[in-house]
Formats: structure tokens, sequence, C-alpha cells
């Protein structure tokens, strides 16, 4: 069983920047792909980012075509964490933002882009954007 916690959120004008982090129970984080979603009022959950499970200390990582280039989503397995640096932020990435994560053997990401592969889900933290 694994719970995860998110924090980080906050209201920002545009332009500017919020690192999101999700902290993790359990001791082998790093064997677990671990997804950032979003979820505006009305609309539907939709991916940002997803990263590897950790294997020689190598991760991958993916995105959403809508942040590639200004959102990074990176891990640190000593303090069962992954974060989602996020800049430029823009008034439509206005959301509740979750994480998620699955134990996997896999170093494969793409379908980590589905939230249906996800067991373990965060309550979600809140990131407003102004213009």
């Amino acid at each position: 069983q694994v719970q995860l916690v998110e924090s980080g959120g906050g209201s920002v004008q545009a332009g500017g920047s919020l690192r999101l982090s999700c902290a993790a129970s359990g001791r082998t984080f790093s064997s677990y792909a671990t997804g950032w979603f979003r979820q505006a009022p009305g609309k539907e959950r939709e991916f940002v980012a997803a990263i590897s499970r950790t294997f020689s200390s190598t991760v991958y990582a993916d995105y959403a075509d809508s942040v590639k280039g200004r959102f990074t989503i990176s891990r640190d397995n000593a303090k069962n964490t992954v974060y989602l640096q996020m800049n430029s932020l823009k008034p439509e990435d206005t959301a509740v933002y979750y994480c998620a994560a699955e134990a996997t053997t896999s170093w494969g990401v793409p379908r980590f882009k589905d939230p249906h592969q996800y067991s373990y889900w965060g309550q979600g933290t809140q990131v407003t954007v102004s213009s």
C-alpha cells in the first residue's frame, strides 16, 4: 500500500513558477512509475507528465504537448518524493493537480499516460494562474 500526499500548489500570476511535490510512503518507491495529472472544472482529468521507475539511477520521462518545455518531472528516491517544476505558467494551467503511482517492472513510460494504469492517487493540490 502506498500513500501519496501532494503539496506546493497555490496562486501565481501568468509567467510565474511553482514546484509541486508528491511524497510517498513505503520503502520501494523507486520501483513505482509516477505521474502527474490535472483536472480543471468541468473537464476530464488529463495527463501532464510521467516518470519511470528507477533502474541503476536511470529514469525516463514524458510530457503532455501542452507542457513540454515548461514543466519538468523529477524524482528523489531517497526522499520518496516526485516533483513537478512548473515554469512559465499560463491561466490554462489552472487545475487541481494529482499525483499517481503504480508499481512496475517496466522502464516504459507511454502506458503511464493513461490514468487507469495507476492504483494509487493523492488527494490533489490546487494550482491557480491569473492573467
